[in-house]
């Protein structure tokens, strides 16, 4: 299952024009993604407040992780201060990854932010959390906190922005999206050998784990077929035609 560096932005410093930090703001949406990314079976770890942008690339390098996901917001310079709207998905240059998954946020974004003509996507070298990082990276700029309507459309909306990148995160690694978790107790019911727990719900994806018969596994959703189990610690997803409900 994919997993994911959450790097919300540590930038006490930036104050929003209507009240609030852009950490406080982007530490809350990360809080409001979790349950999204809980449901949908996509691991993650994260930065945390007393952290830097430098303390956080060098975590997200440590590790093996599928996509380096930065939350920010944003403030114009000069006569544009103040006046800039919109947002903003930066990846690196030349990375495939990087563009499709920065595209995928833009376009969910646009779906949700008042002028879907002022949400775009941009290849930078020029931020750490793009160029630094081992792992496909994107900076999601969600809104300009310096301008009014913005820095307000962020704090009134982090419920649905968490709920549009998370889904896109899910396109993105090719999985099913779920709003919430449905948990159910299970067991394995296989007449012969073992149960296949496999990387996405297609019975050509790569085997994660084998449960034999009888073997007790969590079921957090259902879609088309299969669940999204926990065996063990494991997330994964198995038919449903070897799993009998408790």
């Amino acid at each position: 299952m994919p997993i994911i560096y959450l790097s919300p932005s540590t930038q006490e410093w930036n104050v929003y024009v209507n009240g609030g930090t852009e950490e406080y703001y982007m530490n809350l949406l990360a809080d409001k993604m979790v349950p999204y990314l809980d449901a949908s079976g996509i691991r993650y770890a994260r930065n945390t407040p007393d952290m830097t942008a430098a303390s956080s690339i060098a975590a997200s390098n440590a590790g093996s992780y599928d996509l380096h996901v930065a939350l920010h917001s944003n403030a114009a310079a000069g006569d544009q201060a103040g006046k800039a709207r919109g947002s903003i998905v930066f990846y690196y240059p030349g990375s495939e990854a990087g563009r499709r998954a920065a595209e995928l946020v833009a376009d969910g974004l646009k779906t949700i932010y008042p002028d879907p003509n002022r949400v775009r996507t941009q290849p930078t070298t020029a931020l750490g959390e793009v160029s630094k990082v081992r792992a496909p990276s994107i900076l999601i700029e969600t809104a300009f906190h310096d301008n009014p309507e913005d820095a307000a459309w962020i704090a009134d909306n982090l419920d649905e922005i968490a709920r549009i990148i998370v889904l896109a995160l899910t396109e993105y690694f090719d999985i099913p999206f779920f709003d919430a978790e449905h948990r159910r107790p299970g067991v394995v019911d296989v007449t012969w050998g073992l149960l296949n727990i496999r990387a996405r719900p297609n019975p050509q994806a790569p085997i994660l784990a084998q449960a034999p018969d009888g073997a007790a596994l969590t079921i957090l959703n259902t879609d088309g077929g299969w669940h999204l189990v926990n065996y063990n610690g494991l997330l994964g997803y198995a038919s449903a035609d070897y799993i009998t409900l408790l």
